[in-house]
């Protein structure tokens, strides 16, 4: 039996086309048949596993006592807008941990009732975060 004679009575019917349903477009039909994530999100779990956070290092009394020096003198020039870097560090919100963030730029103002640092760029940095300020204006005077 040869396939001809097999399909013989169907081989030259016309193509149905449904009087009640749409038809489908090529991309949806083969999405039918495309994979499917079983696990969803387990990439991204995955992946926020693997991210890296820093542990806090708290500064010894030395680091703190040259730390509010810098900030009291930045206090008495905040007006002149002394150009400062400020690296402090950043909690993660998904996991224990976090970044040391750098911040460039000068201190719009500090708000002493909530121990924030506010800079021109609006960044609001915790006072309790601070390692470091570094700037040109502690090279002349500390």
């Amino acid at each position: 039996m040869n396939r001809d004679s097999k399909y013989a009575e169907i081989i030259n019917l016309p193509h149905h086309v449904s009087e009640t349903k749409p038809h489908m477009s090529m991309i949806d039909r083969a999405a039918q048949f495309s994979p499917f994530a079983a696990l969803t999100g387990h990439n991204a779990a995955l992946d926020e596993t693997a991210r890296l956070t820093d542990t806090f290092v708290e500064l010894d009394e030395d680091e703190k006592e040259i730390l509010d020096a810098k900030m009291h003198m930045l206090m008495d020039f905040i007006d002149e807008k002394p150009e400062v870097t400020v690296i402090y560090f950043k909690p993660d919100e998904k996991k224990s941990g976090g970044a040391y963030i750098t911040v460039n730029g000068y201190i719009k103002r500090v708000n002493i009732l909530r121990r924030e640092i506010i800079m021109n760029n609006e960044t609001v940095i915790p006072v309790d975060s601070v390692s470091d300020i570094r700037g040109e204006i502690f090279d002349k005077t500390i």
